[in-house]
């Protein structure tokens, strides 16, 4: 074994100690807490969690991130502390990458670029991106795993496991084992960069009339199972271009924002569930570069189905029909408590889609989007004993609030309901079922039940 070699397993190691630990320790100061009456410190919980979390960065931090969109998976103080983890690995070092280049694409690596630079241009959950140039003189992103990522996303898994039962012993408002499913198969996904490929290809294909939404064109013979290289977008930051753009650019923006997300959703039953802010970019016509399919979903075409017939349910009040549009989301043993309970947040994300006319995303002036219906939420579900979220809601909830946060930031003002309207009036369920099942087939991906 090489002295990297022995680097890593020394560092994953002491990787899974930090988390023992920071889940460990919370979990003795809420048991310690509920045994002597005491009122339990969130805040101090919180911020051990983000600090070891933080600290070691990759899948389990992005599953923190994905959960803090979660109402309420994890307490509103953890939630605001895992909000703000960022995907920066530390860069592996020149060696490394050799190693592992040389491992996907051959021992004469270097002669299939014109360049490629020995630092990483920016990092991402699983690996690092380096802007490259091919032959041709095309910049190029390649986007290369860490080592022994498998392994980690495997203990990190079993580690996210721990601090859900911790967090359900102490509140049982929400069953996570759906919650745990469901990222286990994504985060598992994004290992295969083959995969990853596939989903890029998808998307470039759903959004190929989409003028606002510039998706990268995946290079074969520079990708492998560990390596993906695709053209290289430049944009600007999302947070830079919301400081200065003007009103109209920022609105054009957050419409391309969302046709970027819910045209291939309601139009083929897809959503990317990653719209973390390193994900896309801005350019100067305000279009949208997206990045990063390797959070990718479909849905079963009665999903899709159901979100629609949530929203018409809830315009006319219909109780009956909201019922069993939260059954097709995957929603059980849907009592009239819970119903109440479950459309105070489905009220809260579909309440901008219910008026016509011009308004933005949220009234409030809140930098948090939804925390404060998702606090309450949270209690209403704690004094009715709890639901399981069920795993479709997962990647759906956490575009619909990454997406609001967005527009939030935007401060853009614009008739969310035309928008909206735009997708769905022609919503046809075989229609759907057989344009996903035609999309999906010639990328080669499975189709769905």
């Amino acid at each position: 074994m090489s002295d990297d070699d022995r680097s890593t397993v020394r560092g994953r190691v002491g990787r899974y100690g930090r988390v023992g630990v920071a889940v460990g320790g919370a979990a003795m100061r809420m048991a310690g807490s509920r045994y002597l009456g005491r009122e339990a410190d969130h805040e101090r919980n919180a911020a051990d969690l983000k600090v070891a979390l933080g600290g070691l960065k990759g899948p389990l931090m992005k599953a923190a991130q994905i959960l803090a969109t979660i109402p309420d998976a994890l307490p509103s103080d953890y939630a605001r502390e895992l909000a703000e983890l960022q995907a920066n690995a530390p860069p592996m070092g020149w060696a490394f990458v050799r190693r592992r280049m040389a491992a996907e694409l051959g021992p004469d690596w270097q002669t299939k670029f014109a360049d490629f630079p020995r630092e990483a241009a920016k990092a991402a959950s699983l690996g690092q991106v380096h802007a490259a140039t091919d032959l041709s003189g095309r910049k190029v992103a390649s986007k290369l795993q860490y080592p022994d990522m498998a392994s980690i996303v495997s203990a990190d898994l079993n580690q996210l496991k721990l601090a859900f039962a911790v967090y359900r012993r102490y509140d049982p408002a929400i069953d996570p084992s759906q919650i745990h499913a469901e990222l286990s198969e994504r985060l598992t996904e994004e290992l295969d960069y083959v995969h990853e490929a596939r989903n890029t290809r998808l998307y470039e294909a759903l959004l190929a009339g989409e003028s606002g939404v510039h998706v990268p064109e995946v290079i074969d013979d520079l990708s492998a199972s560990r390596l993906l290289t695709t053209s290289w977008l430049e944009g600007r930051p999302m947070a830079a271009f919301a400081e200065d753009a003007d009103p109209d650019a920022r609105e054009a923006a957050a419409l391309n924002m969302f046709r970027a997300w819910y045209v291939p959703f309601y139009g083929y039953g897809v959503i990317h569930g990653d719209p973390h802010l390193g994900n896309y970019s801005v350019n100067q016509d305000a279009s949208i570069n997206l990045y990063d399919f390797g959070c990718i979903r479909v849905f079963p075409p009665r999903f899709v189905e159901g979100v629609i017939e949530l929203y018409h349910a809830l315009r006319s009040d219909d109780r009956d029909r909201a019922a069993h549009a939260y059954e097709r989301w995957g929603f059980e043993n849907i009592s009239n408590e819970l119903l109440d309970t479950l459309n105070i947040w489905a009220g809260f994300l579909y309440k901008p889609l219910m008026e016509d006319k011009v308004q933005r995303i949220q009234e409030s002036e809140s930098g948090t989007y939804g925390a404060t219906i998702a606090s309450k939420v949270h209690e209403q579900l704690r004094e009715i004993g709890g639901v399981t979220p069920p795993r479709e809601f997962v990647l759906m909830d956490r575009a619909a609030i990454g997406l609001g946060s967005v527009f939030l930031r935007l401060r853009a003002e614009l008739n969310w309901h035309r928008v909206f309207h735009e997708l769905i009036d022609e919503f046809d369920l075989e229609g759907l079922a057989s344009r996903q099942s035609k999309a999906l087939e010639v990328q080669g991906l499975a189709p769905v039940g």
